[in-house]
């Protein structure tokens, strides 16, 4: 900011916080409820609280006066693992690392490039390679995968190939041919309509039956089709109403130009579309990462249910489930904080491209 428009602090405060007498006595009010909160939470979650490798009977000492975060040091390899063999809970550890990353890369301007794809081929194959085992490992069935990595492969690779069905169901709602119009949209309302837990229900349920006899889908991947159907159909809304933001102009110049519907589509339409989308399309990514506890459901090992096995099955620990609540609600906080403030500068960083 340069020093013509630098506000002191003085004068901020002024303006946003003791600007009429109602807001004056709001921030009195706010002020107080904080000087009296703080120290009272910060005392039963930091200073009075019980930190790490310590038993359950330290806890019992203060219980009521701080926190048990002994609990989280304790069951920390069974709420990020689940029931993933012990002895080969680094491979999940890593395959998490890596699934993490992978979104990290992909938030990088640098690597916008073709070689992107190639990085998600090796970083995907990677990933169940060390989940699951072989070549080398130990082989790890579905039915034992847990935790965090379990989460985040729900989520990534749901969103991951919602997406682009998303787009074609948009662009297919919008189409002029009455048949695929009619089956988008059929498509959109039918599982808009329903809701997820009511979904994956399904897909446990009806694969079985459509399977041929003797072949079995893991349960994990029916969830996981499961979630990629259901998101699609909002990713497409939220196209949808990108789509219909784009001036008709830019449609026109297209045609001028001679361009196809797949280049007018790919090369000027579309590239809009999605920059006017990105805060609903952000909103169903957030929702989709937290959904995915729904799949406890049909008995996967997500993470918030290893969270919640982690104390239910230890009784000397199960007083203690509101630290171990606490732990998973920080990791989900960090990663849908990630994603909104990820968005916020992407956005930004268009509104730059635009002005210059």
């Amino acid at each position: 900011m340069s020093p013509a428009h630098a506000v002191s602090p003085f004068a901020w405060m002024r303006v946003n916080l003791f600007s009429t007498p109602i807001n004056s006595a709001l921030t009195l009010l706010i002020l107080a409820m904080l000087a009296w909160l703080v120290p009272k939470a910060g005392g039963w979650l930091i200073w009075d609280a019980v930190w790490g490798p310590k038993p359950a009977s330290a806890c019992d000492a203060v219980r009521g006066e701080g926190a048990c975060w002994a609990v989280v040091w304790d069951k920390i390899r069974f709420m990020l693992f689940g029931v993933y063999p012990f002895d080969e809970q680094w491979r999940a550890a890593i395959a998490a690392v890596l699934l993490t990353s992978l979104l990290v890369i992909s938030a990088i301007r640098s690597f916008w490039r073709k070689r992107l794809i190639a990085i998600w081929a090796v970083g995907i194959v990677l990933s169940f390679w060390l989940m699951g085992g072989g070549l080398g490992l130990t082989p790890v069935p579905a039915e034992r995968w847990g935790g965090l990595s379990v989460t985040l492969i729900l989520a990534i690779f749901g969103i991951g190939f919602a997406f682009p069905l998303g787009v074609l169901l948009a662009l297919g709602r919008r189409s002029k041919l009455p048949v695929i119009r009619a089956v988008s949209v059929l498509y959109i309302e039918i599982v808009r309509g329903v809701p997820l837990i009511t979904v994956l229900f399904m897909a446990s349920i009806m694969f079985a039956l459509f399977m041929p006899e003797g072949l079995r889908v893991e349960q994990l991947l029916r969830a996981q089709v499961a979630i990629i159907l259901f998101i699609a159909a909002y990713l497409a809304e939220a196209v949808r109403g990108g789509l219909q933001a784009v001036p008709r102009g830019q449609y026109e110049a297209a045609e001028a130009l001679g361009l196809s519907y797949w280049r007018t589509m790919g090369l000027i339409v579309l590239p809009q579309a999605l920059k006017i989308s990105i805060p609903p399309i952000v909103n169903i990514f957030i929702s989709v990462f937290k959904d995915t506890s729904l799949v406890v459901i049909i008995g996967i090992y997500d993470f918030a249910y290893a969270v919640k096995k982690s104390v239910e099955t230890d009784i000397s620990w199960k007083k203690y489930f509101i630290e171990a609540f606490l732990f998973s609600i920080v990791v989900y906080w960090i990663y849908c904080y990630a994603m909104s403030r990820y968005s916020q500068w992407l956005e930004r960083e268009f509104a730059r491209g635009e002005r210059r």
